[in-house]
Formats: structure tokens, sequence, C-alpha cells
């Protein structure tokens, strides 16, 4: 397929040609992509129907506006994450506060379910919004040369499934409650086991 050959030569590129990467990275760095695309864009999927679903007001919004789709799915990855933490050890002294220094060498966990829900970077944290004015301004998909080489992608995937749940259902609710819904176990990856629904 054109299209993979590209995004592999994409990820080759990004790399030093000197470094003499082999058959076995490259399947690796493929099985990566695929492994963890695939496992936190069904889970936002299944996170964002069960927030909307909890959210009537919000869901009927969506209904009479699809053009509200893009920022939608933007402001629910921010809302609901997924991948919640990320581990980075910091290369030189970091000041926080006058109490706090973070020194070159320590390990640093960063929550992104907390950091998304910042109340100094953003209006109402807690808040479902999509109407917000900075609202790709969130860091569920990482920054800068670490940013998801498939955010783009999830993202589309994203739109679809929920506009499809919408158009399709319109009757769609919860078939149980919501404390009823089950989350799976684990600490750095957020979803659902199930999500029992009907119409």
């Amino acid at each position: 397929n054109p299209e993979e050959e590209g995004f592999l030569q994409a990820l080759l590129a990004e790399r030093d040609p000197a470094s003499g990467i082999d058959h076995e990275e490259i399947l690796q760095m493929f099985l990566i992509v695929l492994v963890t695309g695939h496992d936190t864009t069904s889970s936002s999927i299944g996170l964002g129907a069960f927030t909307l679903l909890q959210h009537p007001d919000k869901l009927a919004e969506l209904r009479a506006d699809p053009s509200l789709m893009p920022a939608a799915v933007v402001e629910l990855t921010r809302f609901v994450v997924v991948p919640d933490g990320l581990q980075r050890v910091a290369a030189a002294d970091i000041e926080v506060d006058a109490d706090t220094t973070i020194r070159a060498g320590d390990g640093v966990f960063f929550l992104f379910s907390l950091i998304n829900r910042d109340e100094e970077a953003y209006d109402d944290g807690d808040q479902l919004d999509w109407h917000r004015p900075a609202f790709r301004d969130h860091l569920t998909y990482g920054f800068g040369t670490h940013q998801c080489a498939g955010m783009n992608h999830a993202r589309a995937i994203m739109e679809i499934a929920f506009q499809r749940l919408i158009d399709r259902l319109p009757g769609l609710r919860l078939a149980v409650p919501a404390d009823e819904v089950r989350v799976k176990p684990g600490d750095a990856f957020q979803g659902l086991t199930a999500l029992p629904v009907t119409w």
C-alpha cells in the first residue's frame, strides 16, 4: 500500500540513516503503532460515547449541528484521557515555584487527566465544552517532537464513529446506570470493559 509505505518512510526519516536500522526494529515500530493506535482509539470511542450519553444536552447539540464534530472529538479527548501518563527524566533543573525544584536527572510523571483540566489553563476544566477558544491546546497526544504520529488519523476515526452512532441510533442511551459501567483495570491506559446501551 503506497500510503503505508509513505508512513514507514516518514518514520524512518526521523532516524539517523547511519544508525543501521534492521528488519526487527522496523517491525517493532509498526507493532507499536498498530497496537497502541488501535487500543487507544477504540478506548477513546468507548469512553467518548459513554461521556456523550451522560451529557444529553451536548449529544443533542451534535445531532443538531454535525459541523461541531471535529471540535467535539478534540474536547472529548481532553476530557477523557486514554493514555493517562507520561514518564520523562529532567534534562536540566526546573524551578516549579519558590519551594520546589525538579533536579536534572529526576524522574517526572505527568497525568494528562489532571493537566488537561488545569483551571489555570482551562476555564471550567471539569466541564465538557467544545466551544473553548483554544480547543486544540491540550496534551493528550503529547507535544513537540513527541506528539503522536497517528493523532489526525485517530481524530478522523472518532469523528466518523460518533457521527455514525448519532445518525444511525438516534435513541441511543445507556442500558444500565452510569455507575455500573465497568472500567478496564490498569493504571496507564483508561477504557471500558463494556458499554451496555439500548435504543
